[in-house]
């Protein structure tokens, strides 16, 4: 069974002025270092940007 951390990506890749995707939420070095983190490294940018697409999809309703 495949344990893996999925990406967050949800096909919408907009970089901001901050290097910061309007899709996901993550830094540009997050998306291109995705496939090469740990696993402990990727749920950590999860944790991250969690709240930010709670505050997102909150601000949207």
């Amino acid at each position: 069974m495949d344990h893996s951390v999925r990406s967050p990506c949800v096909s919408n890749c907009k970089l901001d002025e901050n290097e910061i995707c309007g899709g996901c939420f993550r830094t540009l070095d997050e998306v291109i270092f995705w496939s090469s983190s740990t696993n402990e490294e990727k749920q950590a940018i999860i944790d991250r940007i969690t709240p930010l697409k709670e505050a997102k999809a909150k601000h949207k309703k």
